[in-house]
C-alpha cells in the first residue's frame, strides 16, 4: 500500500483533480461521464466547503481527491437539515486498489465529524461504502427528492442519534446538474478521449 499524504486542495490543483476525475469515471457509468464539470461547478457554487475538498499526494503527485458540499434534507413541515453530500472520490486509474479512495474517505468522515455534522449522504457502489458504515438512505427515513429509494443511495450517521431527526427528502447541490452543451464545451479543455457504449453502465447516455 502506497504511503500518501491527505491535504486541503488549493487553486493551483484544480485542473489536476478535474483530469483525475475525468479519468476514474470515464465510461464507468455512461459513455464518457460528467463528473469532471461536476466537479468544478462544486467549486464554484454556494454549497462549496473548502475543508471537504482533500488530495491524496504520493511523492508530490497528487492521485487521488474528494469533495463534499453542503445539501439538505428537508422534511413534511418543509424545515430544511444541513447534511453533507461526498462525492465525486476519484482515483487515477494506476493509483486504484491501493487503499487511496478508503483514506480520502476517512479523512472527509474524521473532519465532518470534527465540524459537527449530522451526517453523510452519497450515491455509489453500496459493496464498497458499507465498509465505512454507511447504510441504505431508507433505514433513516431519508428518501432523494423524487421520493426513491435505492442500495447505491446511502446514509452515514456522524454522530450518535445524528440523523434520528433528519427526515424526508434530499437534495443535492444544483452543480450536480449538467447540461449537455456545457459539458461538450468543458471537454474542450482535455485530450480527446473516445466515448464507449458498455454493457456494465448503469445506464445508457
Amino acid at each position: 500500500m502506497k504511503k500518501v499524504n491527505i491535504r486541503q486542495s488549493i487553486a493551483q490543483d484544480h485542473d489536476r483533480t478535474e483530469y483525475i476525475t475525468r479519468e476514474a469515471f470515464w465510461d464507468v457509468y455512461k459513455p464518457g461521464c460528467d463528473e469532471h464539470l461536476i466537479l468544478h461547478n462544486l467549486r464554484n457554487s454556494r454549497a462549496y466547503i473548502k475543508e471537504f475538498d482533500l488530495v491524496a499526494v504520493y511523492r508530490n503527485e497528487i492521485c487521488g481527491h474528494i469533495i463534499c458540499t453542503k445539501a439538505m434534507v428537508t422534511d413534511a413541515q418543509m424545515n430544511e437539515h444541513v447534511v453533507l453530500c461526498a462525492g465525486p472520490l476519484s482515483v487515477s486509474p494506476e493509483f486504484q486498489n491501493e487503499g487511496i479512495g478508503s483514506k480520502l474517505i476517512i479523512r472527509a468522515i474524521t473532519e465532518a465529524k470534527r465540524l459537527n455534522y449530522p451526517g453523510m449522504i452519497v450515491f455509489g457502489n453500496p459493496e464498497y461504502y458499507h465498509r465505512f458504515g454507511f447504510k441504505n438512505a431508507a433505514e433513516y427515513g431519508i428518501t432523494t427528492k423524487d421520493d426513491q429509494n435505492f442500495e447505491p443511495f446511502m446514509a452515514l450517521e456522524l454522530k450518535n442519534n445524528g440523523l434520528k431527526d433528519v427526515k424526508g427528502k434530499f437534495y443535492e447541490a444544483e452543480a450536480f446538474s449538467v447540461g449537455d452543451d456545457d459539458l461538450a464545451e468543458f471537454e474542450k479543455k482535455f485530450p480527446f478521449k473516445e466515448k464507449h457504449r458498455l454493457p456494465t453502465q448503469l445506464w445508457q447516455g
